[in-house]
């Protein structure tokens, strides 16, 4: 069935979604019986959605947090295995092991969103998008994924919504040591250790981790592509007698990747400091000073070009209590530079933004209200804003519906490129509605949302006045519904999330490139004494590599297992199986037709000591 012909609309996808959110809630009735309000798990705080620390149904959000449990029973080789098929996130991959990556977020292009580490934003200035296909997972500790417009709080390209991923910070007590070591298939190796601990106020974090595998063919009958990556973390922090707090942090991920055709040795840094002083009880004020880099050297058989990007930032940020209310406001100010074997027209540029948020808290009213201002020397002014309001229709369940606008900024090869470039160009802006409730006991969890969002001026490569160049042309509606679920049942644990996607190009009437608009992920966990059983199923429908909609890539379904032996004090093994039924999928092609081919079947096994 099409589903665009049996859902018109948002609104009556909501309804058809409802009676799923229903059934979960009555087959787990027994389970909530006994529930509290209390903050469990299933609700954790989220501080990426406000700016603030709030529970999940407080935020007023569509958010999902990937806890540091969920991360080490996962274990998953990439960022982009942890992210495929959860609410509202799609993947693209050319090929397995460190290759070019995409991460679509409600039907938003692959550089309508934004990645943050420890609220450093990370991303290529001359490409637009992150390299998550080069960050290791075991660095980080939670994984917070906020869902729709955040241009109010962070600024440029937060269309599609927010991943922040939080590293360590250590704990007070003695050091505590953690080592890991495994291989498993294509000749994979893996490595990383740990030291976290803390006294009289200080705390510190120091790791380090060495990824390497001779990988798989990215192209049918081609050979082997290979990946390394070695990456550091460092981390220290103090806290004073007045409750002032200073800190660093510092991570560094550099390695090669092989594709068709050449190589890539790469770099990804954050570094930054900062400081946060109590000027009253009720007044907080935090400095953060903070660089990032995105480097590349690529060979291939057009030759050698380095792509190196940087980005500075100092950002000002107060939060003021009043009473059951917040209000929380700030300047920023960053710059970008480039340097690269290409000579772009211009190779700096400079952003600075104010901004203000207030949460109101009337119960059983809560009210979200935020506005930034940015000032970009490329392409000028952007007014981004957002309304947010939440009921709370009883203890357990909250209504939420809210509208806010972004814009994602033209990038270097799009403004600069030499002979591609088109330094007239203007940001793309967008505006989202959505309706959303949430039902919170204390083993479950389900929520619902349905969005529409309206995307102005979208950048395209075409054809004016002679020359073949990017403009703004396109238009494109998103329209979406997800559904989430959450159980946590004596041993067991179980997560569910459902998404429904419309994205259409205004036009021409086709569905925008590379979207799957059907997805299924579950998540199923059992703890069995010393023990842990676990899967994965993931499935999508079809996609289109090409903005005409007439190459057509087959939908798929990947099954992931695993399992977890402590077997001993401090000791403990895991095994995990990636792709166990050995599909053959694809999300992106080759210009000639050929599909980027994915990993078969391969399983991994490691050893950890400390904790795992």
């Amino acid at each position: 069935m099409n589903t665009t012909h049996a859902c018109r609309g948002w609104a009556a996808c909501a309804l058809a979604a409802l009676p799923l959110a229903i059934a979960a809630q009555g087959a787990w009735a027994q389970a909530a019986a006994t529930d509290t309000d209390e903050a469990v798990r299933l609700n954790p705080l989220v501080v990426t959605a406000t700016l603030a620390p709030r529970t999940a149904d407080e935020s007023l959000a569509s958010v999902t947090v990937l806890d540091e449990a969920t991360l080490r029973r996962q274990d998953p080789a990439s960022l982009t295995d942890l992210l495929r098929g959860q609410p509202g996130v799609d993947v693209t991959t050319n090929g397995s092991f460190g290759k070019q990556s995409s991460v679509f977020m409600r039907g938003a292009n692959s550089d309508q969103h934004v990645l943050l580490i420890d609220g450093i934003r990370l991303r290529s200035a001359t490409a637009g998008i992150p390299a998550w296909q080069f960050l290791d997972p075991r660095l980080f500790q939670r994984a917070e994924i906020v869902r729709g417009p955040r241009g109010s709080l962070y600024g440029a390209d937060a269309m599609g919504g927010v991943v922040q991923l939080f590293t360590p910070e250590g704990e007070a007590g003695d050091p505590q040591p953690r080592v890991s070591v495994g291989g498993g298939s294509f000749n994979t190796q893996r490595y990383s250790a740990s030291l976290a601990g803390g006294s009289g106020g200080t705390r510190y974090y120091v790791a380090g981790s060495r990824f390497e595998t001779d990988g798989v063919p990215v192209r049918e009958g081609g050979e082997d592509k290979g990946y390394d990556n070695t990456s550091g973390l460092a981390r220290l922090s103090h806290t004073f007698g007045n409750d002032a707090e200073l800190g660093v942090l510092a991570l560094r991920a550099r390695g090669n990747t092989e594709f068709d055709g050449g190589d890539t040795d790469f770099i990804q840094q954050v570094a930054g400091v900062y400081g946060e002083l109590p000027i009253t009880d009720r007044w907080r004020s935090r400095l953060t000073l903070s660089e990032a880099r995105d480097e590349s050297d690529t060979r291939d058989d057009f030759g050698d070009a380095v792509f190196d990007t940087q980005a500075r930032t100092a950002r000002w940020e107060n939060t003021v209590d009043f009473g059951p209310h917040e209000l929380i406001a700030g300047i920023e100010h960053s710059e970008d530079r480039v340097s690269s074997t290409t000579p772009f027209d211009e190779t700096s540029r400079d952003n600075t933004a104010v901004f203000a948020q207030g949460l109101l808290d009337l119960q059983p009213l809560s009210v979200q209200l935020s506005l930034r201002h940015d000032d970009n020397q490329a392409f000028g002014e952007e007014v981004t804003g957002s309304l947010a309001l939440g009921y709370a229709l009883d203890s357990r369940h909250t209504l939420r519906a809210s509208v806010g606008t972004a814009f994602k900024a033209p990038t270097f090869n799009q403004l600069y490129f030499p002979g591609f470039g088109n330094p007239d160009l203007e940001a793309e802006t967008s505006e989202t509605f959505e309706l959303g409730v949430r039902a919170q006991y204390q083993r479950l969890f389900w929520d619902l949302a349905a969005y529409q969002t309206n995307i102005d001026d979208l950048i395209a490569f075409t054809l004016q006045d002679g020359r073949f160049a990017p403009f703004n042309v396109d238009e494109a509606r998103i329209r979406g519904v997800e559904l989430t679920t959450g159980v946590e049942l004596a041993d067991w644990a179980l997560a569910t999330a459902l998404t429904w996607i419309d994205p259409e190009n205004r036009e021409t009437g086709n569905r925008l490139v590379r979207r799957a608009t059907q997805s299924l992920r579950l998540d199923v966990d059992r703890e069995l004494g010393d023990w842990s059983l676990g899967g994965s199923w993931i499935a999508q429908n079809h996609r289109y590599n090409d903005a005409a909609n007439e190459e057509r890539l087959p939908g798929f379904g990947l099954v992931n297992l695993r399992a977890g032996w402590a077997f001993a004090p401090m000791w403990s093994a895991r095994l995990t199986v990636e792709n166990a039924l050995d599909k053959e999928y694809a999300t992106a092609r080759f210009f000639d037709g050929a599909d980027f081919i994915n990993a078969g079947r391969a399983a991994f096994l490691s050893l950890h000591f400390g904790g795992w």
